[in-house]
């Protein structure tokens, strides 16, 4: 009955900013941006990954009040949200490169509960995990 999941999304503060972290810094790959009015519909895909992609969407009208979407963009900043977890070979490599590009990370790689994880956040507050399992 239900299919795969095709949109994940995350709030973020400025579209065109997050747009220029997840393809410029991450490597993410735009599938759609279109917009209706004020709103507007932005979407990214990790490589290799076609059937999935990650909206990068602004709290706001039609969906949320002010208030509401003021209290979205303050919970996000806090880093109060649930972490994102991207799977990669060699989370120390990752590290690096990504370093390289700009991103700022909270957790250095390390190793525990079986894997290698490193920590960063986006420019909007969301929390990312970098995970490199055993045997990859």
């Amino acid at each position: 009955m239900i299919g795969d999941v095709n949109v994940v999304g995350l709030y973020v503060r400025d579209q065109d900013e997050a747009l220029d972290f997840y393809v410029g810094k991450l490597g993410f790959q735009l599938h759609t941006d279109v917009r209706n009015g004020d709103y507007r519909w932005l979407t990214v895909q990790a490589s290799g990954q076609a059937a999935f992609q990650l909206g990068l969407f602004r709290p706001g009208p039609p969906v949320h009040d002010a208030d509401t979407a003021r209290t979205l963009q303050q919970m996000v900043a806090k880093g109060a949200m649930p972490p994102l977890v991207l799977a990669v070979n060699d989370c120390h490599a990752a590290y690096q490169e990504l370093k390289a590009r700009g991103v700022e990370f909270t957790q250095e790689p390390m190793e525990r509960y079986g894997a290698v994880d490193a920590g960063f956040r986006d420019p909007s507050g969301n929390g990312w995990k970098m995970i490199e399992a055993r045997g990859r």
